[in-house]
């Protein structure tokens, strides 16, 4: 019996209509496919079953599981990457979710875009994406309000190992290839899309306090 999925995987398709990504996610030549497509329209397209494994995670890692594929339903919003996603688009995603979330009893820390788990290599959902907003309605997760770093932290708590550290518990990849530089990126596309510059004492108490509060369920490396 094959694994079953206990994780979401939300993508952008990068391509100019949901026609035009729907027709490449069906072409068995083009080697993608995802469990779902959803329109600015709010229309969804299913494409494979939730218990089949779809080719939409590729290499990457989520905690100790590497193959995220076969652990996880990849859902696709049409948008390119460079405008807002729709209001009916974020409705019919929201709801798809809740179905999604019930069946087969995903946490919402389980649900992570494919920045998260590829940093290196994707951007997608991407900045534009309202991740707070699916927080609010228990579908993902936040981190909660934290205080400026005070004179007594150590660096192991506010520098770039704490907040690496922190990153991996709670689910990043912790790899040579995964930098601060690329950790601090991926994770701020996702819970702080306007910061830049240097790490900062706000990233670090992000980082800790989702690493408290939902600490990666980490399953066998082979999973």
């Amino acid at each position: 019996m094959g694994a079953l999925p206990d994780m979401i995987v939300l993508h952008y398709t990068a391509m100019q209509s949901a026609e035009a990504a729907l027709e490449r996610l069906c072409d068995a030549q083009a080697e993608v496919s995802a469990h779902y497509l959803i329109s600015e329209r709010g229309n969804i397209w299913q494409m494979v079953e939730e218990d089949q494994r779809a080719w939409h995670a590729g290499a990457g890692q989520w905690g100790a599981v590497v193959d995220v594929n076969s652990r996880s339903i990849g859902i696709e919003l049409a948008n390119t990457g460079a405008h807002p996603f729709p209001e009916p688009q974020m409705r019919a995603l929201e709801g798809l979710m809740r179905a999604i979330m019930a069946r087969w009893s995903i946490p919402p820390e389980r649900v992570i875009a494919h920045s998260d788990m590829a940093p290196a290599r994707k951007f997608d959902p991407g900045a534009r994406f309202d991740w707070r907003r699916l927080a609010q309605a228990g579908l993902s997760v936040w981190p909660g309000e934290t205080e400026a770093a005070t004179d007594t932290e150590t660096e192991t708590e506010t520098g770039a190992g704490g907040f690496l550290a922190a990153a991996g518990r709670f689910g990043y990849p912790a790899s040579g290839a995964n930098d601060l530089e690329t950790t601090l990126a991926a994770f701020r596309l996702r819970f702080r899309p306007f910061a830049s510059g240097p790490l900062e004492a706000a990233d670090c108490g992000a980082i800790r306090d989702l690493a408290t509060r939902f600490p990666v369920d980490r399953m066998p490396p082979s999973a």
